[in-house]
Order: structure tokens, then sequence, then C-alpha cells
């Protein structure tokens, strides 16, 4: 007889908490500073801030620019630099597969994005006979998710690449922002030991 009034009550507290998010959804989509998108059973699918859409925008933008900025930066420095048009699945064994990147459409500026893979460039060089094969991820702050350090580290392991570079935003020097380049073994030794 315990058990049950415990699942009871735990019963109406669920309850009444679902009732509270309904609640804070519906005066979200009642106002202002909100976008809602609606599901196609007329249901509230999902909320965004207005001032974090436009955040997000400028974010992409600036994003957008350091990635011209790095670019010719490589190409300045005599590196054959292209966009990187592969992806590598990992699973949760650890194994890997290269497959071309997902292409994204945009509905509203009718721009199709090529450039999604990971990482952002291949680079190559000629170094006497041979030539010098490496990736660059552009990052402005400089850090990796645990997914972007894994695939990092698969893609040296099976030699894809010679070196990965993580190429950041250096420190202010008046008007100028310096771009920075972290050899991706030498910053995560603890990861190839």
């Amino acid at each position: 007889m315990e058990i049950e009034s415990k699942e009871i009550e735990s019963e109406i507290k669920s309850t009444s908490e679902r009732r509270k998010e309904i609640l804070e959804k519906i005066k979200k989509a009642g106002s202002d500073e909100y976008v809602t998108i609606w599901d196609q059973e007329g249901r509230i699918g999902e909320q965004k801030k207005k001032s974090k859409i436009k955040e997000g925008k400028t974010s992409r933008a600036a994003g957008g620019r350091f990635e011209l900025r790095v670019r010719k930066d490589l190409e300045e420095k005599g590196w054959v630099v292209d966009k990187w048009s592969n992806n590598l699945e990992i699973d949760s064994t650890g194994q890997g597969v290269i497959i071309p990147a997902k292409r994204k459409f945009n509905p509203f500026s009718k721009v199709m994005t090529i450039g999604t893979g990971f990482p952002d460039f291949i680079a190559f060089r000629k170094i006497g006979e041979y030539y010098e094969v490496i990736g660059v991820e552009v990052k402005m702050n400089g850090i990796l998710s645990k997914i972007e350090k894994q695939k990092c580290k698969f893609l040296l392991d099976k030699k894809i690449f010679n070196e990965i570079w993580v190429a950041k935003q250096g420190e202010r020097e008046g008007r100028k922002m310096p771009i920075e380049y972290d050899e991706f073994k030498e910053r995560y030794k603890r990861l190839f030991n």
C-alpha cells in the first residue's frame, strides 16, 4: 500500500511539472522576445530567443570572415589550400569512416553550403620530391570539442594527414588580430601516450 501512494504522489508531481512546462511554452509563444516554430500537428516545436538568433548570425559571419583570413594567410606562406569536403563518422567503438560531407541548403538566401567537412581545409606544399599534407581546423577561440579531438586523433593515427593545425586568433596588436597555429599533436600530447 505504501508503494502505491509514493507512485501516485510522483505521478501527480510529474503532471504538475508538465503543466508548468506547457504554460511556460505558451507564455513564450505569445511573447515578442521569442520565435516559435510549430510542428506539422500544430504543436509548439522549437522556441528561440530573438537576441540569440541575431547573436548566432553575427558569430557565423565572423567565423566565415576569419576562415577566409586563415586561408589567405596560409596561401601567403606558400601552402596550396582547398576546402576539405569530407567528414568523419566515429561510432561508439571508436572506429571511423570517411564520408562525403553533407551539403546544406539555405532556402532564404538560395545558397548551397559545400564546405561543412572536418577539418575545414586541406593544405599541401612540395618539399623536395615529397609533399607535406596537413589539415587545418579554424576555431576563433582555438578550443576543440571532445568529438573533434577524437576525429583529429583518428585522422593522424590513420596517417591521412601529416599534421593537423588548429588556427585561432592571437592577442590583439593594435587594430590587428594575428592568426596563431597550434599543432594538434603538441597541444594534446596526452591523447597519444
